[in-house]
């Protein structure tokens, strides 16, 4: 079987960021965005997706963080859309219930070809360090636009910051890991509208 890949670079006046993405992977990244932060969840994300994800980003960091981080979902969204190709065979839908310590996250996934994000986060902390943790909903929708999936994220409790991220960011790389996974019994396009 041919693995799944693509390689995808964006250059703004703000941002320089290039991915290289296997999504038929064994979870190894390298990943440099210049925030400790992200690259801890993305880290966790491609580990437990079992992607393989080269991932440099430098931005305008010394403006805000704001840009780096929505244009770095910008970029991955790409490259899954691109590295699932016609869609052909997929599962489609993926699930997780993940704990993480005190924190407790509920994903869904549909890579059915239609954006939409539901963000929900019980915890209510504003930064963990220097990071400001509402700009993770901004990574997700532009993740979510780019890459043309359906992603349902509920944090139900943990007051730890970090924690109740952890499990956000592998709660969706489970549901992903089961969605992209290919079904030896789907011959086609998993859609009655017979197409994605």
């Amino acid at each position: 079987m041919k693995k799944r890949t693509a390689k995808v670079a964006r250059k703004t006046k703000e941002t320089d960021i290039s991915v290289e993405l296997c999504i038929d992977g064994t979870g190894k990244g390298t990943i440099d965005t210049g925030l400790p932060f992200l690259d801890h969840m993305l880290d966790a994300l491609t580990r437990h997706a079992l992607f393989d994800l080269k991932l440099k980003a430098r931005g305008d960091l010394e403006v805000d963080y704001h840009h780096t981080v929505e244009d770095i979902g910008l970029v991955l969204g790409e490259a899954l859309d691109k590295a699932l190709g016609s869609r052909k065979g997929i599962t489609r839908y993926g699930s997780s219930l993940l704990p993480m310590d005190d924190s407790l996250s509920a994903v869904a996934v549909d890579l059915g070809g239609r954006p939409y994000l539901v963000y929900k986060i019980a915890n209510k902390k504003r930064r963990t360090g220097q990071f400001d943790l509402s700009l993770l909903e901004e990574f997700f929708r532009a993740f979510v636009v780019q890459s043309r999936m359906n992603l349902h994220i509920e944090h139900k409790y943990g007051l730890e910051p970090h924690h109740a991220y952890e499990s956000v960011f592998k709660g969706v790389a489970r549901a992903l890991r089961e969605a992209c996974a290919l079904d030896p019994r789907e011959t086609g396009l998993p859609s009655s509208k017979g197409a994605i």
